[in-house]
């Protein structure tokens, strides 16, 4: 089992430029849980995971690791705790699916350290995890999207990390792909206690696998809890601004949402008396 961290986000403003995308975000990420990120495009998603992994600096507010800044931990020293997959990596020109890979190792070997028979054993756990490994000789640049996301969820794998952030894990997979990429996901957590945090566009999916959501609404956290808590169809409304019906999933147990079509508040005209 992995060790238990706690990731904690207190009163945190993103931005970009002159324009503000999260605004005094206050977040407690369950330790040891399936944590999706839910959200209309462009409402802050992938700023907020690229924050907690340090990559975007805050204006105000922190991310917390163990109650320390991330920001002033060493990079090595939180890329062995900490692994991040980012929406649309770009891998280097020529590079094999094993070289990719066997990257995830790097913050685990000194200045000085050799290769060892653990890192051989780590990539070839997560070449076959994610049913790469009759890739592992090809170049990177040749592979389809699908193949290539899968490559990248390996290398994120072989970090061996115990928080793993997703920026859209399933972007490119097909939808059996998809099933398989999250049921990999799950038993990571369920095996190794692997606290996870993706962005989701796929809402069902995302009720179905993770033990807690997170929706953003104008970079806003507008509810955060349990799937049959969260994904409501009052907040499917205001996040998405779409009519909807949520049913319980009669497979998963888990909320089940229909799209409608877009949704309009009109106001009622009085009735002449």
């Amino acid at each position: 089992m992995t060790a238990s961290h706690s990731l904690n986000i207190e009163n945190l403003t993103l931005g970009y430029g002159d324009r503000t995308v999260i605004d005094a975000l206050d977040l407690v990420v369950p330790a040891g849980k399936v944590t999706a990120i839910i959200g209309a495009n462009a409402c802050g998603k992938s700023t907020l995971l690229r924050s907690m992994s340090r990559l975007l600096a805050p204006r105000s507010g922190h991310v917390l690791l163990d109650g320390k800044a991330v920001h002033s931990i060493p990079a090595k020293q939180l890329a062995r705790t900490l692994g991040l997959l980012p929406q649309s990596p770009i891998a280097p020109e020529g590079i094999t699916v094993a070289d990719l890979v066997g990257r995830g190792r790097h913050p685990h070997q000194g200045i000085f350290a050799r290769w060892s028979k653990d890192d051989d054993a780590a990539v070839a756990a997560a070449l076959d995890a994610t049913e790469t490994a009759a890739l592992a000789d090809r170049a990177v640049d040749e592979l389809s999207g699908g193949q290539r996301q899968r490559v990248w969820i390996a290398m994120a794998l072989a970090q061996q990390t115990d928080l793993l952030l997703l920026d859209e894990p399933t972007t490119f997979l097909d939808v059996s792909h998809q099933i398989e990429v999250l049921d990999l996901l799950t038993d990571l957590n369920r095996s190794r206690g692997t606290t996870i945090v993706m962005v989701l566009h796929d809402l069902n999916l995302a009720a179905r696998y993770a033990d807690h959501l997170v929706a953003v609404a104008d970079g806003k956290l507008h509810a955060a809890g349990r799937p049959e808590d969260v994904l409501t169809e009052a907040t499917v409304r205001i996040v998405f601004g779409m009519d909807n019906m949520v049913i319980t999933d009669p497979s998963s147990g888990k909320p089940l949402m229909l799209p409608l079509g877009r949704h309009h508040v009109v106001e009622a005209e009085p009735t002449a008396s």
